[in-house]
């Protein structure tokens, strides 16, 4: 599926259902605060996809100072970031000048606008029965391949923690270099799970501790 935002009003199928993890993010073409964007565009690198419910509102300003802040962390791991909301390209550019007077902070990353709410829609960052368009807090964490390996969702009055998802595409890419899984609150640097064993033999070669073993440092 394709949506387009630019010049005609989204389409997207009654029947669609929003990405889960493993499925194939929904494509579309947007005008940003950095011209037009496509998803398809980032396929190569990640992809920190997020919506906010609208400008100039106190939780949304103080994520966005966040990833600001944390752009270079995101951009050493090749991964983007790219933010959305329902807003209008005037508000995006009113609000990041905002920013930047208040914080001393410039938005390097681009901010789709959606007044047609089909790419939020698409998303599921609004549910087929709203009543208000202010999309929650919805985060993609998108592979090279254009593949959604992990999402978060946050109600309206709760920010989210712009360490957590940077942790979270660390051990994403921990996981897909070397075939392992990372326990609770991992790092780069700490141990990480050996994979469980298979077989009888396996496991009683493994002793008692078989299906919770760190290795590594």
């Amino acid at each position: 599926m394709s949506i387009e935002t630019s010049g005609t009003p989204a389409v997207v199928p009654s029947t669609a259902c929003p990405p889960i993890i493993g499925d194939a993010a929904p494509n579309f073409r947007a005008r940003t605060t950095m011209g037009a964007r496509t998803l398809a565009a980032y396929r190569g690198r990640w992809l920190v996809f997020f919506s906010h419910p609208a400008d100039f509102t106190p939780v949304c300003t103080s994520e966005f100072v966040a990833f600001a802040r944390a752009h270079e962390a995101f951009q050493a791991l090749d991964c983007d970031l790219l933010a959305l909301s329902v807003d209008s390209l005037t508000s995006h550019l009113a609000w990041q000048h905002s920013i930047e007077q208040r914080f001393g902070v410039r938005v390097p990353f681009p901010i789709v606008e959606d007044p047609a709410m089909g790419i939020a829609r698409a998303y599921g960052m609004l549910p087929a029965e709203a009543t208000s368009s202010a999309t929650v807090r919805t985060t993609f964490v998108i592979d090279p391949e254009g593949i959604v390996r992990a999402l978060i969702a946050y109600p309206l009055t709760v920010g989210r923690s712009v360490a957590e998802i940077l942790r979270l595409v660390k051990a994403l890419q921990a996981s897909d270099a070397a075939d392992i899984s990372t326990p609770e609150g991992w790092q780069p640097g700490e141990p990480v799970l050996a994979n469980p064993p298979l077989t009888s033999d396996e496991v009683g070669a493994c002793g008692a501790d078989w299906y919770y073993r760190l290795e590594g440092a």
